[in-house]
């Protein structure tokens, strides 16, 4: 064997058996054609029960519309707390959205059929109706969120003031809510006033007051009337866990922050009469909103603040005797009857004029 060909065996020797091993190797896969796992499944939430809201059952309480007098109805399903019965048409209608309501983040409907939200500030009052012998101030609670310049803020109670009397309506402070446990608080005068928690349940304070209050479901629903004066319905309501998640009020349980949402009517109202909502009811109220606005909103907190629950001392009061000159004359405004829109009282800014 020549030195050439034993070389060549001894490379084909040592190197022989690496070579076969490598070409017996698979060549690898690009990592692109590598399927990637499936990813983990993602942790499943328990189910928050949904609670059903019971709808209320109102009636006609009035004996001069005998077609309609007591005939129950279920509010509808836009507002199945709060709803009234108008005898003439034999209907139930949403409280909030006619002329005179006051509801939720306060939402005024104005006596000129416009809504407009007033948000006030927390743990104050302010005048919302104030004439020649009615003033009305509602007492406002809430909570500040930090990303907010404002609080978020609704009516828990409201002072009454006619005559020489003084009618309290607030909504109790409460945690949990259950539509079995009334959270009303009513006094007049300084007495606080019992009503069997039972629909119809009603307490009278004899002539010449005539004064009225009566309870308009088992409970947390009541009308105070004055004859020839005005008419206050008034509902304690919670915010729900619902609205707190959708409008990021983050409600906690600690309180579910009871308020009141508001119907008013007048009967004799001036033409001086002012306040929050008092002044949308003047024949020479000018709107000075935008109408067109998602959150149309009044301003001018200090005009309408006061100094407590039974004072009239706001800058715009008319109680007792404090009126314009120009208003000694003023002829009396009647009750404004319920609007009736094609287009529906929902819906922001001018959504209906009389």
């Amino acid at each position: 064997m020549t030195p050439l060909r034993c070389i060549n065996f001894i490379f084909l020797a040592f190197w022989a058996p690496a070579v076969l091993a490598v070409m017996a190797e698979k060549p690898p896969v690009p990592t692109y054609l590598i399927p990637k796992p499936p990813p983990p499944p993602s942790p499943v939430k328990p189910s928050v029960p949904v609670i059903p809201v019971k709808p209320q059952i109102v009636r006609c309480r009035s004996k001069l519309f005998p077609h309609c007098f007591n005939i129950p109805f279920l509010c509808p399903l836009d507002c199945l707390t709060n709803c009234y019965v108008d005898c003439v048409t034999c209907k139930a209608y949403c409280s909030c959205n006619f002329p005179g309501a006051v509801c939720q983040d306060p939402r005024f409907v104005g006596g000129d059929g416009n809504t407009f939200y007033f948000h006030g500030r927390k743990d104050q009052d302010f005048c919302l109706v104030s004439d020649t012998n009615l003033h009305v101030n509602g007492h406002f609670i809430g909570k500040r969120k930090p990303n907010l310049r404002r609080d978020f803020t609704w009516v828990q109670a409201i002072g009454i003031m006619f005559d020489d009397h003084r009618i309290l309506v607030a909504a109790k402070r409460t945690s949990t809510w259950d539509d079995n446990v009334d959270r009303l608080a009513i006094s007049i005068d300084g007495n606080p006033i019992s009503l069997p928690t039972e629909e119809g349940s009603k307490w009278q304070l004899p002539a010449p007051s005539n004064v009225s209050i009566m309870r308009t479901s088992n409970n947390n629903g009541l009308v105070v009337e004055a004859v020839n004066n005005f008419r206050i319905t008034a509902n304690v309501v919670p915010i729900t866990a619902q609205e707190s998640k959708v409008h990021g009020y983050d409600i906690t349980d600690e309180d579910c922050f009871a308020h009141l949402e508001l119907g008013f009517k007048f009967f004799n109202i001036t033409d001086s009469t002012d306040g929050v909502l008092g002044q949308t009811y003047r024949s020479d109220y000018v709107n000075k909103m935008k109408v067109n606005a998602v959150m149309p909103v009044m301003g001018g907190d200090r005009k309408y603040l006061t100094s407590g629950l039974f004072s009239a001392d706001c800058a715009v009061s008319r109680f007792g005797g404090k009126v314009l000159e120009k208003a000694n004359s003023a002829s009396p405004v009647h009750e404004y009857p319920a609007l009736n829109c094609k287009s529906g009282m929902e819906g922001n800014g001018l959504v209906c004029k009389k």
